[in-house]
């Protein structure tokens, strides 16, 4: 397997986003582990194209585009900051246009920002049963990280760099292993 094609999918809706860095920490330590081609979609970039939209095909090209992106993924990260205990509005409304089985078996890294640790288990409680719905590979490792954990640049809490490194591991071995299974079926 050549690069390995991460999408990330960032719920940030405003800038500077601790989501953001959070997904950029996550992206570096999957380039630590294999070569890639990387890729942050924001939804604060993202709103005016998918806000309004109500179906796929209201889009347009740059809304198509990012499913594309979504659905080209090996592997993807899914990250939101933690609004009223739940992922964003827009977060969900994106990943609504998306068939349900464009992330069938595709590994998913599941992150998470907000102010304090009363909102840890969004991971367990809304992301993970989203994308389970698409049938995608969620990681063991998710990845919740508080304003606590931040310096003001970066996420330094050793817990949450520890998760980071598993789910980057974990997720790497997972599509490696993906690949392996699809050039096996091909040549069978």
């Amino acid at each position: 397997m050549s690069k390995l094609n991460v999408v990330v999918v960032s719920g940030n809706l405003g800038f500077p986003s601790k989501t953001v860095i959070l997904a950029e920490q996550i992206l570096e330590a999957i380039k630590q582990q294999v070569s890639i081609d990387g890729e942050i979609l924001q939804l604060a970039e993202l709103a005016a194209t998918i806000g309004l939209a109500r179906n796929p095909d209201e889009l347009g090209e740059s809304g198509k585009r990012v499913l594309n992106r979504i659905a080209s993924a090996d592997i993807l990260v899914a990250v939101t900051p933690v609004y009223k205990g739940s992922y964003t509005g827009l977060f969900k409304h994106l990943f609504d246009f998306l068939d349900p089985k464009t992330l069938s078996e595709v590994p998913v890294i599941l992150g998470a920002t907000g102010g304090g640790d009363k909102h840890a288990l969004i991971v367990e409680h809304q992301l993970r049963p989203l994308f389970s719905f698409f049938g995608a590979l969620t990681i063991p490792a998710g990845i919740y990280a508080s304003e606590q954990n931040f310096n003001g640049a970066r996420f330094i809490d050793p817990v949450v760099l520890q998760r980071i490194e598993a789910a980057a591991e974990q997720a790497v071995y997972a599509a490696k292993a993906r690949g392996e299974r699809r050039v096996q079926a091909e040549a069978a």
